[in-house]
């Protein structure tokens, strides 16, 4: 992998070793001396050949690994876009004219005796990361819509919140270089490409990231031992920090008694309390930021109430601080005017965009919300009354019922907000004391910020038994691939196109909306198109599973990309015939069958004789029980699947009726007409007749040809495909490598192999999806799909066989070749 990083990305590579190399031998890679960093840093006062110099060396060892992530990411990117020179170029650029800009605003600053630029001048800073973020920034004009808009609302912004909060030199030089990244792609880099209008789904994303931002950039100043940005005041709003020893020294050597006891209380709390708990603004942020991601309607109005009352919490400081004597105009209108424009300006977008976030949570999920969150601070509230008092002797005062009632609404605030808002008479002292005093907040809002993401990420469809058998009708009146059988399974929901010819049949995991093969109808691009707004409104991201090559070709114009899963195998049964060498171990098992006095009976499963059933479930759980791991489920059937309306089984049985394996066959309709079968179910006794499953497929495959069906379908076997010659893209070689990996557990390619003795002709079946960003989530929602009862037990157990390879390959289906 290194290597051909090499080979794709030399420039990258090369300037890494350099700036690595380079801060190793000067000892600069946990931060350089301060005469070294004099000498090679760029800065106001420093000479001009010092902003090439700037760009070998960090300021501290994260800046060293941020740099390396930073240009790990967009060098090779840009390197296969652009070329090496190219790169270099925009790199060296971005790095030297965002830092010319940058000093030129600190002299500026300095001129009007802006205190906080003032404060940069004669500072020096280095880092490569200046031409790196103007490279990426660059970079976007080549991008994808989808992910130029990602990109530069994501890389802007936080170099944007470092300068606001943390607010040194090189923050400031790192969005000076950003600007330069920009000029310079608009000038050279832009192409004529079609601006395409942003779809629900990126809107919300770019919103959520908005607030996100928000609520992180105070916590950058909380977190930085020495924020000096413009804005790091404004933490003391969002996340309130307890007050530090001389501070309350200084306050309780005054006759300000009451706000040195409120002072001593904040100071008595534990760190990791108070960390939570003057934490919380940024944390329901973050938590509201998800919300809004998903389109959830709640989001939309928390988010807004929470900006509108920020927004009027700092008009009241920013005219409390105007009487202050003795400030600087500029100071004033900055230092806090413009805090209030961000809640504000939020506050605008939020209106702008308020039909994007139309997800309503069903009633009886809000009443849940709203009852779990009422028990919960009765509970609590409970809990600290009654458990304070029988332990009062640990608080300082000791405090009576009376006094612990008025300080339970203290509990549920941040420590740092106390002061001047709830007087506090009593601190604790002993373990259980601190426990109630410390914890009851932190409990109450733990459990409140889960609850709401909780609400965020639940899907919530609906559908009924009427579209159901609508999307029945439609599956037997225009058919679809081998695979339309399995969209009438339980578990799968139903999108209709507004004439109701075209149906999908999907399933929520993890806000992933999967489907289950081709759309069944006629309008395939429109119902996708029409599906995928559908998924939009509804804080879904549409993966369309194991479609054909006409569903793939179809979507290709909307911009989506796509996969081979897996790989289809049928069989042309006007063709069909036993004879030939390649066939010789069919031949072999009808033999041996007709030996064993083993014959082939269809059957329904539902009407079956009880004799017949109770060996099959035996035979299944025994299956199930040898691997210690669930049956898969989503796109393969197990028993409740065989109780279909029109599956048919085809069992092979003894003289004694004993069942030796057993298949399920689903019909593929085409104008209310069945033209063809799919294998779903197959299983064979441990200790029965081993050749049962070659048997059963060539005695359907004979028997079902006379009445007149065209194929067979052996179905797609999930994580293994034919090889074409062809290069697989990296996505391809993931996929080629799990299937290799759970190859010892669920034997897929043993599978694929076993097909190929019926000389089946192949079709590949694909996953389609808009938005590569999204795939981690995908494969969740995939794997949840297929095993969505593995437990902890299990899951050790599939770790354990893929690591340790058994003797046996064991298939999909419980057969030991």
């Amino acid at each position: 992998m290194i290597s051909r990083l090499f080979r794709t990305a030399p420039l990258t590579c090369s300037f890494l070793i350099v700036f690595w190399s380079v801060g190793a031998l000067t000892g600069g890679v946990a931060g350089p001396e301060h005469e070294l960093l004099t000498w090679i840093g760029f800065g106001t006062d420093s000479p001009l050949w010092t902003v090439f110099s700037s760009a070998l060396w960090s300021m501290d060892l994260l800046g060293y690994m941020a740099t390396t992530v930073l240009l790990l990411v967009f060098g090779p990117l840009t390197e296969r876009s652009l070329g090496g020179l190219r790169t270099a170029a925009i790199f060296l650029s971005s790095h030297v004219i965002g830092s010319l800009l940058g000093v030129g605003v600190v002299l500026i600053g300095r001129d009007v005796h802006w205190s906080w630029l003032e404060s940069l001048a004669g500072e020096v800073a280095a880092g490569p990361s200046i031409g790196g973020v103007g490279l990426a920034l660059a970079l976007t004009f080549r991008m994808p819509p989808l992910w130029r808009r990602r990109v530069r609302l994501l890389m802007i912004l936080s170099v944007l919140v470092l300068t606001l909060y943390s607010g040194w030199l090189e923050d400031l030089l790192r969005l000076s270089g950003g600007v330069s990244g920009l000029l310079i792609g608009a000038l050279f880099l832009k192409s004529g490409a079609v601006h395409r209008p942003r779809a629900f789904q990126e809107t919300r994303v770019l919103v959520a990231l908005l607030v996100a931002a928000s609520a992180l950039g105070p916590v950058v100043a909380m977190m930085s031992p020495s924020p000096n940005g413009p804005l790091s005041w404004f933490a003391d709003v969002v996340a309130v920090v307890q007050p530090s020893q001389d501070d309350v020294d200084a306050w309780c050597g005054s006759d300000a008694v009451e706000v040195c006891r409120t002072m001593l209380v904040q100071l008595s709390y534990d760190r990791f309390p108070a960390l939570v708990m003057s934490l919380l603004p940024a944390l329901l942020l973050l938590v509201l930021a998800e919300g809004l991601r998903r389109g959830r309607r709640f989001a939309w109005w928390s988010a807004l109430v929470f900006n509108v009352a920020f927004s009027a919490f700092i008009g009241w400081y920013v005219v409390d601080a105007a009487q202050v004597p003795d400030s600087g105009a500029l100071e004033i209108v900055f230092s806090f005017s413009v805090p209030m424009l961000a809640p504000l300006a939020i506050t605008a977008v939020l209106l702008l965009t308020r039909k994007h976030f139309a997800v309503r949570l069903p009633q009886h999920a809000v009443r849940k919300f709203w009852r779990f969150t009422a028990g919960s601070v009765a509970l609590l509230s409970a809990l600290y009354v009654f458990g304070g008092y029988l332990v009062r002797d640990q608080f300082s005062p000791e405090p009576g019922f009376a006094a612990l009632l008025a300080d339970l609404p203290a509990r549920f605030l941040p420590p740092g907000y106390l002061l001047g808002l709830v007087p506090l008479q009593f601190k604790a002292d002993g373990f259980a004391g601190t426990l109630l005093f410390e914890y009851t907040g932190v409990v109450f809002w733990l459990i409140v910020l889960a609850g709401l993401l909780m609400a965020s990420w639940r899907a919530w469809p609906s559908s009924c038994e009427k579209q159901a058998a609508h999307a029945r009708e439609l599956m037997r009146r225009y058919g679809g691939s081998s695979l339309s059988y399995m969209t009438t399974w339980r578990g799968n929901q139903y999108w209709f196109t507004p004439d109701g010819e075209t149906a999908i049949a999907y399933r929520v995991v993890a806000t992933i909306a999967l489907t289950v093969g081709d759309p069944i109808g006629p309008a395939r691009l429109d119902a996708v198109r029409g599906f995928a707004e559908f998924c939009a409104r509804n804080g879904w991201t549409p993966c369309l599973y194991s479609v054909g090559a006409e569903t793939r070709e179809a979507v290709e114009e909307l911009g989506w990309s796509a996969v081979q899963v897996a790989e289809d195998t049928v069989i042309e049964l006007d063709e069909l015939s036993f004879t030939g060498k390649k066939w010789q171990d069919v031949r072999t098992a009808f033999n041996k069958a007709a030996k064993a006095g083993i014959t082939a009976e269809w059957c329904t499963y539902a009407d079956a004789p009880y004799a017949i059933t109770d060996q099959i479930r035996s035979i299944s759980a025994e299956w199930v029980a040898d691997k210690g791991l669930p049956e898969m489920g989503f796109t393969l059937g197990g028993l409740e699947e065989l109780t279909g309306d029109g599956v048919r089984c085809l069992l092979a049985v003894d003289g004694d009726r004993t069942v030796h394996g057993i298949t399920s066959w689903l019909p593929v309709y085409q104008d209310g007409e069945i033209i063809g079968w799919t294998l779903d179910f197959m299983r064979r006794r441990t200790h029965g007749f081993r050749g049962s499953m070659e048997f059963l497929i060539a005695s359907a495959a004979q028997q079902l040809k006379t009445e007149g069906a065209r194929f067979l379908s052996l179905s797609g076997a999930p994580l293994a495909r034919l090889d074409r010659g062809e290069r697989p893209r990296a996505l391809q070689r993931v996929l080629d490598f799990t299937g290799q990996v759970l190859e010892p557990v669920y034997g897929f390619r043993s599978l694929f192999a076993f097909k190929a003795k019926f000389q089946p002709s192949y079709r590949p079946m694909f996953m389609v999806y808009p938005d590569s960003a999204a795939l981690p989530r995908i494969a969740n929602a995939v794997s949840r799909a297929y095993l969505p009862h593995l437990n902890a037990r299990q899951g050790l157990r599939l770790a354990t066989k893929m690591i340790i390879r058994p003797r046996g390959r064991v298939t999909t289906h419980g057969r030991t070749n």
